[in-house]
């Protein structure tokens, strides 16, 4: 009898480039999408969130941006290793920062602000760290 694993697990047990690029994928889409809302919901967010819109429109213009960036390495033919762990350094600064404000109040989060951090800062972290195995697999 053959088994093969669940639908969900392939792309972490794909080969490397192949992880490598959904990883990267999907972290464009995700950050992108998630900049685009900062923007469009800036005030809706201030209350939810409690974070003002003086840090939030920053963060939803640097989160899209950075989207793009993601979303262009992650779509050549040939994905550059060096803009790889560019990326990879850049999502973790994001999860230590993210967690770093959060523990010293600087945002001054409501506690559903309080939850979106971490919950942010474990999908980010998450997008790193296939993207750091895709990366190694793809070597």
């Amino acid at each position: 009898m053959t088994t093969t694993a669940p639908s969900y697990l392939s792309s972490v047990l794909a080969p490397g480039p192949q992880l490598l690029r959904l990883s990267l994928r999907s972290d464009a889409v995700v950050t992108g999408v998630n900049g685009l809302a900062y923007l469009a919901l800036a005030k809706p967010l201030e209350t939810l969130l409690g974070l003002d819109t003086e840090i939030g429109i920053p963060i939803g213009i640097f989160l899209t941006l950075y989207g793009v960036a993601v979303a262009i390495i992650g779509t050549r033919q040939t994905i550059s290793t060096n803009a790889t762990r560019v990326v990879i350094a850049g999502n973790a600064a994001w999860v230590v920062v993210s967690l770093a404000a959060l523990i010293e109040g600087a945002l001054d989060l409501n506690p559903v602000g309080s939850i979106w951090t971490v919950m942010q800062a474990a999908t980010v972290g998450g997008f790193a760290a296939l993207q750091y195995l895709g990366l190694r697999k793809a070597r």
